[in-house]
């Protein structure tokens, strides 16, 4: 609401009038929610400030709300209580409340660093596009944050189409899209291990599902966009020699929640749709800044389906057990998005008949995953469906299971135990 307020501002608006509610208020929510769809063209419908508003919802957004203001409160050398250590110790999903202080300033100087380092980068390669070196600069930093925190967001009309053939600005977004996605604890753990701390302790092992499974995913859709667009004269079969793989490569990073696009999204083949729809769904790591139903999630219901294929009781992961309460977590994590994408497609279908069933989906999708690919629906379509977005990417960042819990109050433990009785399942 605070972020709708201020981009409704005539300081926020190129015009200098007062811009309208729904605009403002979709455009805070997709910076919040880091997901990157938009209403209005953001390079010429904000202005400098509003851009800057725009920034600073999206870091927020990416650092979450717990970690920002946990910070903000070290910042000005303010204590906080046994309440705010457990808040900021279930928002990081760690074990225990030991060094909170220290793992948040190691968060801090991690996004910093990253996004400083992505903008110095970014700087040459963005001045083709502006007339100014400030120009330049401003966008470095915009894009680069936008990137590391996975919102999608750019101040080009085109967002990043124009840069399908540049090699750096193609690498460099997609590192720190991969960077912001895999999640602080893979980020800091990777830190401790090339320092050297982690030599004579095991990696976690949810350092080597999010790696192997980030991996997997990149490697597997690289893969398959080349074989399904590179006849398709209207994306990647004009592209000179070397440009299709390049556009491919960023084609698979882009949707694990990042919403950046260096080709026109609506001219893809229902095949390549169905690729990003799938790589949307699954999104991110756990603890990043990015949505979807996560890669542990995944790789946890693929170890359960091997497991039964298998004849095991419990689910094993490089020789480690997965405790029953993960995979029952994963499973509702799984469905419940499911539940939500397929509910938030029907609604849409509702407001607006005139839209194909593959892109109510892709919209409905790309909103819950917090991602910001689009086929040319948002910016069109009418209050109803873009306020089923707005509500679809407010439940994609908070999370569907403790949106429910919120709603339902805390679960308590029942102590009964029923009897056991077979059913046929598949």
């Amino acid at each position: 609401m605070a972020g709708t307020f201020l981009l409704m501002l005539p300081w926020s608006q190129s015009s200098g009038q007062w811009g309208g509610w729904l605009p403002a208020l979709f455009t805070s929510t997709s910076a919040v929610c880091v997901t990157g769809l938009s209403v209005v063209d953001v390079g010429t419908y904000f202005s400098p400030f509003g851009q800057l508003v725009l920034i600073l919802l999206i870091q927020v957004g990416g650092l979450g709300y717990m970690t920002a203001t946990t910070f903000l409160l070290m910042l000005l050398g303010l204590r906080f209580g046994l309440r705010d250590k457990v808040a900021i110790q279930q928002s990081l999903d760690r074990s225990g409340m030991a060094q909170i202080r220290q793992v948040l300033r190691a968060i801090a100087i991690a996004t910093l660093a990253c996004e400083t380092v992505g903008a110095i980068a970014l700087f040459t390669p963005l001045m083709s596009r502006h007339e100014t070196l400030m120009g330049a600069a401003w966008s470095a930093i915009f894009h680069s944050v936008s990137a590391f925190n996975n919102a999608g967001f750019s101040i080009y009309p085109d967002n990043l189409v124009g840069f399908v053939g540049s090699l750096r600005v193609n690498w460099i977004i997609a590192i720190l899209i991969v960077l912001g996605g895999i999640g602080y604890p893979v980020i800091l753990e990777g830190w401790q291990l090339l320092k050297g701390k982690r030599r004579l302790s095991p990696l976690s092992l949810h350092f080597r599902l999010a790696i192997l499974t980030t991996l997997g995913l990149l490697i597997g859709g690289w893969l398959l966009f080349p074989g399904a667009e590179h006849l398709n004269p209207k994306t990647l079969g004009p592209l000179p020699i070397n440009d299709p793989m390049l556009a491919a490569w960023f084609q698979t990073v882009t949707p694990r929640t990042a919403g950046f696009n260096t080709i026109d999204q609506t001219q893809m083949s229902l095949f390549a749709q169905m690729v990003t729809i799938a790589l949307m769904f699954i999104g991110a790591s756990p603890g990043g800044t990015g949505g979807g139903v996560k890669t542990t999630a995944l790789a946890i219901l693929i170890g359960c389906t091997i497991s039964v294929l298998r004849g095991r009781e419990s689910v094993l992961m490089f020789q480690r057990q997965i405790p029953q309460r993960i995979v029952q977590k994963a499973t509702a994590v799984v469905v419940g998005s499911s539940f939500t994408i397929i509910l938030g497609t029907l609604i849409m279908a509702v407001f607006d008949r005139d839209l194909e069933f593959i892109q109510l989906l892709f919209e409905a999708v790309s909103a819950f995953a917090t991602v910001g690919l689009d086929l040319g629906v948002t910016a069109t379509a009418n209050a109803g469906v873009q306020l089923v977005l707005i509500a679809l990417m407010y439940i994609g960042r908070v999370g569907i299971l403790l949106l429910m819990q919120a709603l339902l109050g805390d679960p308590h433990r029942s102590r009964l135990r029923y009897p056991e009785e077979e059913l046929l399942v598949g």
